[in-house]
């Protein structure tokens, strides 16, 4: 909260009329618009920290019966790492005889089936192998997954990502605890903290994920459950798996936001989505800077084909309660993009601002930044919540192109990974 009072601040020392007596005037008030979105996202962020304080993790009832679980992972030329996220789920706290495990190689050209096939020898019972002759991509394998499996609840994991023991059962408490939940999205840690990039994620995922993600839970409706760790009612989403696999966007496929496509069909469907925190996933995060512009544009790409598809059932009745907050959140982020294409246009003029009002609203973005990051200090007692604030720093000099790009490269249908 104290990130959003900081946010307002840094708003009205953008819009103060009194002071735009710089050297360039019209420099100077291209930073009105912005000052006005800063401030209407400040008062959304503000909204978001309420309801985060209301936030509560799913508990079962202690009577419930536990459903079967199919787990899925897909794989790509991901080596020995396989292994671990296959065996991390072998050792789930969860009945073996209602748990399956099915790993599909998207055709990988390394050693990754060699190492599937040595964790089926190893977890014979559990481990199911599915092998594409060639790479067809991650919504191809999942669809193969989703086809094989027989759990009441499907579960997908990234194949660079391991979960805690207790994952498992903790994604299904959601759905023991309420019908009406047809999809939960787990926590996404970072598995690996060996470079400076991977270190300013891992307060970055616990800003833009857990924070967020748990605000959208008190209103059920997570915009995105995340391909690292989420769970599905199965039959919620079989009916539309065909219509899945030939989504188009612009007249071409696609094959990126399988994740955030399977959210919408669960939302448009008339069921929640939701949030479980105490459900964990360690995955690998970019160490760098091409790895992570690529994540980032991968999933940029996603937020414009999926928002498109959000906007088309957004104003129905798709449900019958919570469907202004959503409307809400999309907008906000709605003009949080166009803020970013005004300031890349603008950016000549705005930069002949006199140095008074650029140190000025500098500052201020990095006071702002610290103030966010604050709420990782809180929740992991750790002085490493500095990280977000070079993260913002990095954000504004190194990442602000990649959205522009998404824009322009929207139709580029590759899994974009590798």
């Amino acid at each position: 909260m104290l990130g959003a009072l900081a946010s307002i601040a840094f708003a009205f020392s953008l819009h103060a009329p009194d002071e735009w007596e710089s050297t360039s005037r019209f420099g100077a008030h291209l930073l009105e618009p912005i000052g006005i979105v800063v401030l209407i996202q400040a008062a959304h962020t503000l909204l978001l920290s309420v309801l985060w304080m209301r936030y509560r993790h799913f508990e079962a009832p202690p009577d419930a019966a536990l459903p079967s679980v199919s787990v899925i992972i897909p794989a790509f030329n991901e080596g020995p790492m396989v292994e671990r996220s296959i065996r991390s789920v072998a050792l789930s706290d969860y009945p073996e005889e209602l748990l399956e495990i099915i790993v599909v190689d998207d055709g990988s050209r390394d050693d990754t089936y060699f190492h599937m096939r040595h964790l089926r020898r190893e977890f014979p019972a559990l481990v199911r192998l599915v092998r594409f002759p060639g790479n067809r991509g991650k919504r191809a394998a999942l669809l193969e997954g989703f086809k094989a499996a027989k759990g009441e609840i499907v579960i997908t994991i990234d194949s660079d990502s391991v979960v805690e023991p207790n994952t498992v059962r903790e994604m299904v408490a959601p759905f023991l605890a309420d019908a009406r939940i047809g999809a939960v999205a787990g926590r996404v840690a970072v598995l690996n903290r060996d470079s400076f990039i991977s270190r300013m994620l891992e307060v970055q995922y616990a800003l833009a994920f857990d924070f967020g993600r748990a605000a959208q839970s008190v209103y059920r409706a997570v915009a995105c459950c995340p391909g690292a760790l989420s769970a599905f009612r199965r039959s919620v989403i079989l009916p539309h798996l065909d219509a899945w696999s030939r989504q188009t966007f612009l007249g071409r496929p696609v094959n990126h936001g399988e994740d955030q496509a399977l959210t919408n069909i669960v939302l448009r469907s008339g069921f929640d989505t939701v949030y479980q925190s105490s459900a964990i996933v360690h995955t690998l995060a970019p160490t760098r800077y091409r790895q992570l512009a690529r994540m980032f544009t991968r999933w940029d790409r996603s937020y414009i084909v999926e928002g498109f598809a959000f906007a088309k059932f957004m104003f129905k009745p798709y449900r019958q309660h919570h469907r202004v907050l959503p409307i809400i959140g999309f907008t906000v982020s709605t003009l949080r993009v166009l803020c970013v294409l005004y300031v890349l246009v603008g950016l000549p003029w705005l930069l002949s601002s006199s140095v008074t009002d650029l140190v000025r609203a500098t500052v201020a973005l990095l006071v702002c930044a610290t103030f966010t990051a604050l709420y990782y200090l809180r929740i992991e007692r750790s002085f490493r919540f500095l990280y977000g604030v070079a993260y913002a720093v990095f954000s504004f000099l190194c990442l602000q192109w990649i959205l522009p790009w998404a824009m322009l490269t929207v139709r580029d249908e590759r899994w974009g990974t590798r």
